[in-house]
């Protein structure tokens, strides 16, 4: 296993053990919402260290698509790199609740 994914499943165990988001909590979240904060870390990934925090529309897009039943007091850019495991550990969590609502 990457040193990679390593960190994405640590990420997420984080987010359960420290978060207390966990399956229970996840699966209140039906309306795209883990996906949307999912898709805020990755586009805050995709900003080279040496931009980050210099363009307002950036701020302005994440703004958009964050969960809107989400305070933005939860959003909490770090580097690129941290950014895009939160956002990696995000879509496992959504993609596991979507597997949980299946069945």
């Amino acid at each position: 296993m990457s040193k990679a994914v390593a960190d994405v499943l640590l990420e997420r165990q984080r987010q359960i053990v420290d978060e207390g988001f966990d399956h229970a909590h996840d699966d209140e979240h039906t309306g795209g919402e883990i996906a949307f904060a999912a898709a805020c870390y990755a586009i805050s990934g995709a900003v080279p260290e040496d931009n980050r925090g210099k363009d307002d529309r950036l701020l302005a897009v994440i703004q958009f698509v964050w969960p809107k039943a989400w305070a933005f007091t939860w959003w909490s850019p770090k580097d690129r790199r941290r950014d895009l495991v939160r956002s990696a550990a995000l879509i496992v969590a959504e993609i596991e609740r979507i597997d949980r609502a299946s069945t």
